[in-house]
């Protein structure tokens, strides 16, 4: 085996072990099952914002957002990432500290959880249609984090890619089922570590191989409009280009990636899991100006890859199958790797970073997937009767089955990791989120208007995806926009119309105001 190979694979395997090493240590603190999805609400302010934003980025961070600035520029990549940003900051802003203190006042260990003891549904109806929709999303998420693995260890040991994406699901469920929330939380603080390394350490690679930044600078300007954030360009079938404005509505459309985070469950959780809501604020800043950094760097990997492909350092990615583009940052780690030993370990970093990436997500998905089906269907729905003992066996199963869901979602070696994380992304942002956002800030709300929002949000999202977006034209807009407002409008007018909340409701959303006051 050449000694490049062997550098990125010391690197690679000792990354995973201490990934695993992590979830043996944990395993030990989880006594019960709040401890197992919640962490026993011990987060500090570190752990609590970088595992956030680690479980946030996933796979799509160092392949998805590349591979897109690749292909289509600054565009539809840049106005994505700054949604993004400004989501990440809101979301800190106003939900944090608000659900932080009102799930400790309700005692929920889970989304789905506090949708049902905020509104006092003691027939669980809302938790029960939470967790379903937990489930229809997160296992294709889940899925494009495998497909990511398989990619990475296909791209670079010319490993079978079903081989490759079993590999890495094992060693994920692993340190999960063993350790649980907190280890997930600190393996996503230590991944977090290992992505910011790996960025920081490929752009500076890229611009130096690409002859320097004024050339990465010209390479941009020569293609028509890569650098102008009002125009899009897209690949055709042949290897050609195709220009189209940006304007206004696709701008607006693209910023709605933002809206997602108000209803993401992995990163909800974190909220729910911080220890002193004192220190959300410095939560909040490390979060922002990480994500800021992280996404901005993405980009820029793919346009200094762009050059790279053009100067003939790498080979080009241009063919008919454009999900090669998210391998970019594969390629460019497999170009350093060959300047002796050593760079090969730093080579193995990138890799690692990769799998971090995608790990930090996989693992918050499968927690939050299991609590799911193990908290909210089967004991909250179907009553059944389970001790602390029987609880975590049937989490950690559920988990494992889960998995295997997804490891069969992404059997298409040529799924698009960015199209998926897309998708999955709109639905949780249109379902969860009107309701998250009413929940905690509109007292007049009730659980038939829950209920409804989120119905119509997770139903409007196939229907805008599926029938009237590839209508085109002026219908060409990002799923989660339209479905988001659908559900909020179903929120507030159903909320109207069957009357006002029970006394003992609106009495608790009286009392989580006092709190967060005092």
């Amino acid at each position: 085996m050449e000694s490049n190979i062997i550098g990125i694979l010391v690197t690679i395997i000792v990354y995973l072990g201490g990934m695993i090493a992590i979830g043996a240590v944990f395993s030990k603190k989880n006594k019960d099952v709040s401890d197992f999805y919640l962490g026993g609400r011990k987060l500090g302010p570190l752990v609590s914002a970088m595992s956030a934003e680690a479980s946030d980025m996933s796979s799509w961070l160092l392949m998805g957002l590349p591979g897109l600035a690749y292909l289509c520029g600054v565009a539809e990549a840049g106005w994505t990432a700054i949604g993004l940003a400004i989501g990440t900051y809101l979301n800190w802003l106003f939900v944090a500290k608000r659900l932080r203190v009102y799930s400790q006042k309700t005692n929920s260990i889970t989304i789905p959880d506090f949708f049902s003891d905020r509104y006092h549904d003691d027939k669980h109806v809302l938790s029960g249609i939470a967790a379903l929709v937990i489930l229809i999303f997160f296992v294709p998420y889940t899925a494009s984090g495998f497909s990511a693995c398989g990619k990475l260890f296909g791209t670079l040991f010319g490993m079978d890619y079903h081989v490759a994406m079993i590999l890495a699901a094992v060693i994920i469920i692993a340190y999960t089922s063993m350790g649980g929330f907190l280890a997930a939380s600190f393996t996503d603080l230590i991944q977090s570590i290992v992505m910011t390394t790996a960025l920081t350490i490929i752009v500076i690679f890229g611009i130096s191989n690409a002859g320097g930044w004024d050339a990465v600078v010209d390479n941009a300007k020569s293609i028509p409009d890569y650098l102008h954030m009002t125009v899009t360009r897209s690949l055709n079938a042949d290897g050609s280009f195709s220009q189209t404005g940006y304007g206004f509505l696709p701008i607006v459309s693209t910023l709605a990636w933002g809206l997602g985070y108000f209803g993401m469950p992995h990163i909800l959780l974190r909220f729910m899991a911080i220890e002193d809501q004192h220190k959300i604020k410095l939560s909040r800043r490390i979060a922002s100006i990480w994500v800021v950094i992280a996404m901005g760097a993405a980009i820029l990997i793919g346009i200094v890859g762009n050059q790279l492909s053009v100067n003939g350092k790498l080979g080009t990615l241009y063919g008919a199958n454009t999900n090669n583009s998210e391998t970019i940052i594969m390629e460019m780690a497999k170009l350093l790797s060959k300047h002796g030993f050593a760079a090969a370990m730093v080579a193995g970093l990138i890799f690692a970073g990769i799998l971090a990436c995608t790990m930090s997500t996989s693992d918050s998905q499968l927690l939050a997937a299991s609590s799911s089906m193990s908290e909210n269907i089967m004991k909250g729905v179907f009553k059944m009767k389970l001790n602390e003992k029987q609880s975590m066996l049937v989490a950690r199963c559920v988990l494992v089955v889960i998995a295997v869901l997804g490891v069969i979602l992404a059997w298409n070696p040529n799924s698009s990791v960015f199209r998926v994380v897309s998708f999955a992304w709109a639905g949780f942002g249109a379902t969860f989120g009107p309701v998250m956002l009413t929940a905690l800030f509109w007292k007049r709300s009730n659980k038939y208007g829950a209920i409804a929002g989120l119905v119509v949000g997770g139903i409007m999202i196939f229907i805008w995806k599926f029938i009237v977006r590839p209508l085109g034209g002026a219908l060409d807009i990002y799923e989660l926009l339209p479905a988001f407002i659908c559900a909020l409008v179903a929120i507030i007018v159903v909320s109207l119309v069957t009357g006002q909340p029970e006394k003992s409701v609106t009495d608790e959303y009286d009392e989580v105001n006092k709190m967060l006051k005092a």
